[in-house]
């Protein structure tokens, strides 16, 4: 078997001080993340985090700088994932729309929520990607460039 991480995306957005978090079920029961999710096939980074914020969420997002690039593994035994992680804000919210499946609702978190939160967070990327924002921690999209067929001969 060939061993390949999981490249995904993630949103650090914040409103009022408060960070739009997603409550979705997993196999460690219900846990806090943040908007995220897998990059698909045929996609970009930008695209895969406007469709993961807009399929959890119900907010139509747009990313204004990249917070990280974040290699992660729980322990040896488990997967690694590759998660890109991105902030910006969001804009035209969907009542009407159905969530994602799997999440049962989305909340605007403080700092101190989150971290009060620590055993029922996702990963420690989520309060890792709040303290990044909250640093200030910023680089430019521009770091991230697409050749998607892109034919080279």
């Amino acid at each position: 078997m060939v061993w390949k991480p999981h490249v995904t995306v993630a949103a650090v957005i914040e409103r009022g001080q408060r960070f739009l978090l997603v409550e979705e079920e997993t196999p460690r029961g219900l846990q806090f993340n943040q908007p995220a999710g897998h990059f698909e096939e045929n996609e970009d980074l930008i695209a895969a985090i406007k469709r993961e914020v807009q399929e959890e969420t119900a907010w139509q997002f747009e990313p204004e700088h990249i917070l990280s690039v974040q290699l992660w593994r729980r322990n040896p035994q488990e997967d690694t994932f590759i998660r890109v992680c991105f902030s910006g804000s969001c804009h035209s919210h969907d009542a009407a729309q159905a969530l994602d499946q799997g999440i049962v609702a989305t909340h605007w978190l403080s700092r101190d929520e989150i971290a009060a939160n620590l055993l029922r967070l996702r990963s420690p990327l989520v309060l890792i990607a709040v303290d990044d924002y909250l640093r200030g921690q910023r680089y430019p999209l521009a770091l991230l460039e697409n050749f998607l067929d892109l034919d080279y001969g």
